[in-house]
């Protein structure tokens, strides 16, 4: 076969004309070579990319580390969004207008006697 291959290169070479036979095992081999290369790159580029991938995971573990390492006094705790001084939060209405909820939210402060803003209020709904 290799001898084909050398003498269907020869042939071509010097510009005489190949058979079929000598064509198809030409472009066989060729194909085989332009593969064989794609794959191999294509195994070198996963091995560069797997190579860099851990070098950031250390490097993300070591910068975790150093800040897990400094002192909680840099850090500012998250605190919940304050609300406006009197505010309870939303309450939700269902076929109550604005200024009956208020009316009964009052009503219900003055009967328990506490200040609205200590009361919290979920919902309203009219009953019928």
């Amino acid at each position: 076969m290799l001898n084909e291959l050398t003498l269907a290169a020869a042939s071509v070479a010097s510009g005489e004309k190949i058979n079929i036979g000598d064509a198809a095992v030409t472009a066989v081999f060729g194909y085989a070579v332009v593969f064989v290369g794609l794959i191999s790159l294509m195994i070198v580029i996963s091995i560069i990319g797997a190579i860099f991938k851990s070098k950031d995971a250390k490097a993300a573990a070591a910068k975790a580390a150093e800040e897990a390492s400094k002192p909680a006094e840099n850090a500012a705790p998250a605190e919940a969004p304050k609300l406006a001084p009197g505010s309870a939060g939303h309450v939700k209405l269902f076929d109550v207008p604005d200024k009956e909820a208020a009316m009964i939210m009052a009503i219900v402060a003055d009967k328990m006697q506490k200040p609205l803003n200590e009361l919290h209020f979920i919902s309203i709904k009219e009953v019928k």
